[in-house]
């Protein structure tokens, strides 16, 4: 896998994390540092970890899937990306969606549910990432960060712009999966170089 193959991935997985973390910047009245980087923890430490439980799940397994793992890699992407739009869809339907502002929206049980929610498409691409040729501490380790970057920034943009972008961003994560999904699986059939 690519350095861009994995950033494209590594932006893909962390859209959920994003627009969780833009509904997070609406919930507080100022967004500082800490809340910004505490949402970059949360989500990019789950992502990071997901992949790397799915990945040994994945080997465990890859001597009886090895013939087909192409077209594993191709439905569990492809699945993740489906369900990811779907979800934009619903959130666009919505009028008037407005995150809680009740409580302490940093409260860790709280943020512990959301991370583990937004990086369960993690660990079935930590699935995908037994089947391919990947250094997995440095893929995992630049999903978290990317995942925190975005998650980070999300916050801010949540406390600036308001909610406007947040199906977007589903979307957006969505359509990447699916792509990459769909490219794992033309390289192995051979029609893609």
């Amino acid at each position: 896998m690519s350095f861009i193959e994995l950033f494209i991935l590594a932006v893909g997985l962390s859209m959920d994390a994003f627009a969780v973390s833009v509904c997070k910047g609406l919930s507080v009245r100022k967004a500082e540092v800490k809340e910004c980087c505490l949402a970059g923890l949360y989500f990019g430490g789950f992502q990071a970890l997901m992949p790397v439980i799915g990945y040994f799940l994945g080997v465990q397994f890859r001597e009886y899937i090895t013939g087909i793992d192409h077209w594993i890699a191709f439905v569990l992407l492809g699945l993740i990306g489906i369900s990811m739009i779907r979800e934009a869809g619903e959130r666009e339907d919505e009028s008037g969606e407005v995150c809680p502002t009740e409580g302490n929206p940093f409260a860790v049980r709280e943020m512990l549910v959301l991370a583990v929610a937004t990086s369960i498409d993690a660990l079935a691409v930590g699935i995908t990432l037994a089947f391919l040729n990947v250094n997995l501490l440095a893929s995992v380790c630049f999903i978290g960060v990317t995942t925190f970057v975005l998650s980070a920034a999300g916050v801010r943009i949540g406390n600036i712009f308001g909610i406007r972008y947040k199906a977007k961003a589903g979307l957006a994560g969505g359509i990447i999966l699916i792509c990459m999904g769909l490219k794992i699986l033309l390289e192995h059939l051979g029609i893609l170089g």
